[in-house]
């Protein structure tokens, strides 16, 4: 049974590469105690290769998350995400570069690093013939830690019926028993691939609700998801990656203050035929201009924006819509380069 545990820890919310189950207790292992927080960055990636053959996958990849943040992970498929979480997770040895998890070496001491993180992959793979309830025994008694009332609400908020065995379970039924073991663990650093695949949105608002008490709680997250919007809304900031480097890093709010901004006008009832004037004067600015059903779209560069209200202040436009760019508008424009 232990050497099936170890094995499907490697593609479930359990531990990687970890040593020998430990008893459950509800509080951590003297080696996890001995991973006290330190001024480094949870995670600390410089100048990561990895390469399989002749393809890199990794081209001098660098990531930084700082502790207690919810730091989104993005990328087009193929663009070195699953690679990097796995280097990460001490499945993966580098090539090139330096990876620190918690401050220690995922390839040297995963073992004692994956006790103090939790993880959960977009396809769970879990021991068919058990329960869920087992499941969390098992993977509990890997980690060596538990928090037993903190399973028990979360069992409870993602209304999961621990009794059924797992080859009962639906995918998303499945991912719920990775996110409560995930989520309940003791654990300094969450890193989620894909995590709310296969939830409904009733459970994928539950999740949101939770991954926002874990960073109230101080915990650190490193999420990867293609739900660009939940990514958005829970993440303070974002490393998006194309071809395995890093093509956008930083704060968010400072990411879409420096993209452009999406402002889309609409022709005044009693003179709609100024739009014509105004998109005339607005190419003259080199900008592009859409025109289609009464409304002028554009994409302006922040520091052009007021010239693009003042000409519509000067038009007495009344319907204007000005919104900075979205978490959508960097991905794309970045996925689209990539084609």
């Amino acid at each position: 049974m232990r050497a099936k545990a170890k094995k499907a820890t490697r593609t479930s919310a359990a531990t990687s590469r970890t040593d020998a189950a430990q008893p459950t207790t509800d509080s951590p292992p003297a080696a996890v105690r001995d991973l006290t927080a330190g001024p480094e960055s949870p995670v600390h990636v410089r100048g990561l290769v990895k390469r399989f053959g002749r393809f890199r996958a990794l081209d001098h990849l660098d990531l930084e998350v700082e502790a207690g943040s919810v730091h989104g992970f993005l990328g087009p498929n193929g663009a070195g995400k699953s690679t990097t979480i796995r280097t990460l997770l001490g499945l993966y040895r580098p090539d090139d570069g330096n990876v620190s998890v918690l401050g220690r070496d995922p390839w040297q001491e995963a073992s004692v690093i994956n006790r103090q993180v939790s993880y959960v992959p977009g396809d769970v793979a879990l021991w068919p013939t058990l329960t869920g309830g087992q499941v969390l025994d098992a993977l509990a008694g890997l980690r060596g830690s538990r928090d037993t009332k903190r399973e028990a609400e979360l069992i409870e908020r993602f209304d999961l019926d621990p009794s059924k065995r797992v080859r009962t379970y639906s995918k998303g039924n499945r991912q719920k028993v990775a996110l409560v073991a995930a989520l309940a663990a003791p654990t300094r650093l969450l890193v989620l691939d894909e995590p709310t695949s296969g939830l409904d949105p009733l459970m994928e608002r539950v999740f949101t609700e939770e991954i926002a008490r874990v960073a109230g709680e101080g915990r650190t997250v490193l999420l990867s998801s293609h739900i660009l919007a939940e990514v958005q809304r829970l993440c303070s900031a974002v490393t998006i990656i194309k071809n395995g480097r890093v093509v956008e890093h930083g704060d968010l709010g400072t990411l879409r203050r420096l993209s452009r901004t999406r402002i889309e006008l609409g022709a005044p009832p009693d003179v709609p035929d100024v739009l014509g004037t105004i998109a005339q004067a607005l190419r003259a600015m080199d900008l592009e201009v859409v025109e289609d059903s009464g409304h002028l779209s554009l994409q302006v560069p922040a520091e052009q924006v007021p010239a693009v209200l003042s000409v519509a202040g000067e038009h007495r436009v009344q319907d204007v819509t000005c919104e900075p760019a979205s978490l959508e508008d960097l991905f794309l424009r970045h996925y689209e380069e990539s084609r």
